[in-house]
């Protein structure tokens, strides 16, 4: 497989973005890399988004030379290989259950010795076979991006072990969930950010995956060199597509209101 560029912006210590693919027309995707961005982020865990359409997106990622990350509804082992063998780059699985569930997810994504993914020569992952197994089982294991949210009690429990473990790519805060973990609804509020820099803090100390930070969002609304400064390796870009459109069609509509007299 190619190389990951998430993975490759990141190991030249800059930040990696994406943005939310959010709309169901692989066009997006493509729309996605054209625009410059290093990451399509593919949603299955908040759209009805189904398997042969995400097969679409990954098609169109590559097409653009833009990864393919997708987020799982959960930490579905058989859901999770067929994504691989379709040719994602990158998986991100939500609400991880602490240090059990992040092994579980290396187990899902990374061949032996580092984990336990089902073997399939065929896969367009593989290039249907046209590549060796030896090297698809290297370029796997070195190229897939592995993120888990750790965004409720059992993840932020043990970030630090989530952190260590090897296989693991990315420890993501997810901005909705993690306030309402913290129980403050309120961006501006302090706490937020002063509990968000302790949880870095631990991930920096390890040394080993980096953090992930949404930008701009509305729950946490954080810009690129605050990221930059808490050691964020990527960070999936807000407004997603649609509220793009909606904003710049509104605005649209308000300018011909105007000129035309409707108020």
């Amino acid at each position: 497989m190619r190389r990951n560029r998430v993975k490759e912006v990141m190991a030249e210590g800059k930040l990696a973005i994406g943005t939310y693919v959010a709309l169901a027309d692989p066009q997006i995707v493509e729309i996605i890399g054209l625009a410059g961005f290093d990451a399509a982020f593919i949603d299955m865990e908040h759209t009805n988004f189904d398997l042969p359409l995400v097969g679409e997106m990954i098609r169109a990622a590559d097409l653009v030379g833009v990864a393919s990350i997708i987020r799982v509804p959960g930490n579905d082992a058989n859901i999770i290989l067929r994504l691989l063998d379709m040719g994602a780059e990158g998986i991100i699985i939500p609400h991880i259950e602490g240090i059990e569930g992040a092994k579980r997810a290396v187990d899902a994504v990374r061949y032996p010795p580092l984990g336990q993914r089902g073997a399939a020569g065929g896969s367009r992952a593989a290039r249907f076979g046209t590549v060796s197994w030896e090297d698809h089982i290297r370029q796997s294991n070195e190229e897939i991006l592995l993120s888990v949210m750790a965004e409720d009690e059992k993840g932020i429990d043990d970030i630090e072990k989530i952190a260590a473990l090897d296989g693991i790519d990315l420890v993501a805060i997810g901005p909705t969930d993690f306030s309402e973990y913290m129980g403050i609804r309120d961006p501006s509020d302090p706490r937020l950010r002063a509990k968000l820099k302790e949880l870095a803090d631990k991930v920096k100390a390890i040394g080993k995956a980096k953090l992930a930070v949404s930008m701009n969002h509305p729950a946490l609304p954080l810009g690129p060199q605050e990221l930059l400064e808490l050691g964020v390796g990527y960070s999936h870009v807000a407004p997603p597509p649609p509220s793009i459109l909606l904003r710049s069609m509104t605005d649209r509509v308000a300018e011909i209101h105007r000129a035309t007299g409707r108020g």
